[in-house]
């Protein structure tokens, strides 16, 4: 077999069932051939954001995977990695080498060489006896420690040479996951026991390591209540009683209070990382951390109780550890649920107005408040844009379980959000999948709306068109009044139409439920993607932004 064959070989015995993928590559005839469907996306940054949302959805466990050309197919998907490696997203990219008799000969693009600080790890396919051996690194990269894309560029010329018999050799690998160290979970556990008031940080290592059971055994034990990271978003049942929702830099009104006056801070899963999409915890707190990578412990904060390991084990441990400290039953005491409840239901009563205005233009919180209304949290799987979008969903939405919410941003690509949803619906097809977006990052990657009306992948995009920039541009008051600089325009439904979708144009607040009823339904029953383009006011206001 070619190079290229072995290569889907390996694939298909990994359980890949995607490729997304750009031409021209001979690794996109070979998988047809094998049996896993090309998704053939129109720009490489988007067909990235697709393995990005598979691989996120199924933990990695059914792995995403983008092939593209030499040159400008690489040098294209350039954003969309550095997107999945800010996030620590598992994915395997194949991209196309240069054949060997031009490497390294100026200015070809090395993929090698720029690549470098944005994969987890990168390797070429030097020899074709050496694919097994090169492919078996890439997995085993892929499923151990710190979540992150692999790359493995194939030079054209040896994509097409024979790989001899005896050196086709493969076999899966396995994770080798680790408990924390017992003295540090005994200190730490003694520690969240004394809290007067603790408060537990959850990202998204409790999603990779599927420990959101044993999350909400230890807050129930203990009663404490959870909130979590934008890219942990779903790893604890908003809908529990101990639950604060999220935050960044915006908040949730529970995450406000019960973070601004907590005394232990106890991150799992997390790396604490100080960044525009993360909540500052407040000084003077005393900082537990659990984290499968070492890199994470005191980098921008001082730890005074470091884990590492396995956030399901530590878990465990740390569950195992309090019941030595508290007993066996679990506390009955619910002040705390009941105080959760009570600085919510104050914090939503602040932003009733806009979550229920009545006028036109729509605000973008009623479209938010009113989905919430419409599709139970449990049914779908949503994503958002970077900018407006994401600050306004993020802190209402309450969602319905493990990845049912695919939060992301550490790296701001606007326009990531459709690639994700699309690759979500392609894990998970009996989910709602929806994507919220405003209409500048439409004008980034709207086209490929046609990838999921093409390929038969009924998404729901929803546009919040305000006919503006908003919240990206404040420094461009004096420009725009001169210019108009921020002014955007577009029919998108039309343009949607176009491509051939179903799309709907809503201008009128009272028909947005209704209009999320007829989406659903076309999406479920017809099998079509949908754009649902809501007219809506320049709405700037966020929750508790930049509290601590």
């Amino acid at each position: 077999m070619q190079t290229v064959d072995a290569i889907i070989e390996i694939l298909k015995r990994e359980g890949v069932e995607y490729l997304s993928c750009f031409p021209t590559t001979p690794v996109i005839e070979s998988a047809a051939k094998a049996g896993i469907r090309p998704i053939i996306c129109r720009q490489e940054r988007v067909g990235v954001g697709i393995a990005d949302g598979f691989s996120r959805v199924t933990n990695g466990e059914r792995m995403g995977v983008f092939a593209m050309q030499y040159g400008p197919g690489a040098e294209n998907a350039y954003a969309g990695v550095a997107t999945a490696y800010s996030d620590s997203t598992p994915m395997l990219l194949l991209p196309l080498g240069h054949p060997r008799e031009r490497q390294g000969i100026l200015p070809h693009f090395d993929s090698l060489n720029n690549y470098a600080g944005v994969t987890k790890q990168i390797e070429q396919v030097n020899a074709p006896n050496r694919t097994c051996q090169v492919m078996r690194r890439a997995f085993a990269a892929l499923r151990q420690g710190r979540p992150g894309p692999v790359m493995v560029e194939i030079p054209a010329d040896i994509a097409l040479e024979d790989v001899a018999e005896e050196d086709f050799f493969y076999r899966a690998s396995r994770p080798v996951l680790y408990q924390g160290d017992p003295r540090d979970v005994e200190a730490a556990a003694q520690a969240l026991c004394q809290a007067r008031y603790p408060v537990v940080h959850a990202g998204q290592g409790v999603l990779y390591a599927q420990a959101s059971d044993e999350l909400v055994e230890l807050a129930e034990l203990l009663k404490v209540p959870v909130m979590t990271t934008l890219l942990g978003k779903s790893a604890f049942p908003e809908t529990h009683e101990l639950a604060l929702g999220s935050g960044t830099g915006v908040m949730s009104g529970p995450v406000y209070h019960f973070m601004g006056r907590s005394d232990v801070v106890f991150g799992i899963g997390c790396s604490f990382t100080k960044h525009g999409m993360s909540m500052n915890i407040p000084p003077g707190r005393t900082m537990i951390q659990c984290t499968n990578d070492p890199r994470d412990i005191n980098k921008d904060y001082n730890i005074d109780y470091p884990i590492v390991g396995d956030a399901k084990l530590v878990l465990r441990q740390m569950i195992e550890a309090c019941r030595e400290i508290v007993g066996n039953s679990r506390r009955t005491d619910d002040t705390t649920a009941k105080e959760i409840k009570s600085e919510r239901d104050a914090w939503l009563g602040d932003w009733t107005a806009k979550l229920s205005y009545a006028q036109a233009p729509i605000n973008p919180y009623r479209v938010i408040w009113d989905f919430m209304q419409t599709v139970p949290p449990e049914d779908a799987i949503i994503t958002h844009d970077s900018g407006s979008p994401r600050d306004q969903i993020m802190p209402f939405y309450r969602s319905g379980g493990p990845r049912s919410y695919l939060g992301w941003g550490k790296s701001h690509g606007l326009g990531t959000g459709l690639g994700l949803v699309i690759g979500a619906k392609l894990a998970k097809p009996e989910k709602v999948c929806v994507n919220f977006m405003g209409d500048a990052a439409f004008g980034m990657t709207g086209l490929d709306f046609e990838t999921a009306v093409r390929s038969q992948i009924p998404i729901i995009t929803v546009v919040l068109n305000n006919s503006t920039m908003a919240v990206e541009t404040r420094s461009m008051e004096d420009s725009h009044r001169l210019f108009n600089t921020r002014d955007l325009g577009g029919n998108y439904a039309d343009m949607a139409r176009a491509m051939g979708g179903y799309a709907e144009r809503i201008e009128d607040p009272a028909e947005v439920i209704p209009a999320f009823q007829r989406a659903r339904r076309m999406t479920e029953e017809d099998g079509r993607a949908v754009l649902l383009e809501f007219i809506t006011a320049s709405e700037t206001e966020t929750s508790h932004r930049r509290a601590f």
